[in-house]
């Protein structure tokens, strides 16, 4: 599942669900399986998180997929 808006000309919003069907160094593949694009292949790559707080003497990076495996989901995120 989706934790952020990726793309929305491909319906990768946020709670969208997905099934990964492969994986590379800096990208995922996966099928759309909820929404109107239901059945597309869609990339999805790691972000570069860098926060921007002035207060940090130093800078640092998370690299990081906008996605959590979803075994069991609740009702709401269920019902769209």
């Amino acid at each position: 599942m989706l934790l952020r808006n990726n793309d929305h000309s491909a319906g990768l919003y946020n709670g969208t669900r997905l099934v990964i069907t492969r994986l590379e160094n800096h990208v995922l593949e996966a099928n759309v399986i909820t929404g109107s694009n239901a059945g597309h292949k869609v990339l999805i790559p790691i972000m570069t998180l860098t926060p921007s707080d002035p207060r940090l003497s130093f800078k640092f990076q998370r690299r990081q997929y906008r996605l959590i495996v979803s075994y069991a989901i609740t009702i709401n995120k269920s019902q769209g």
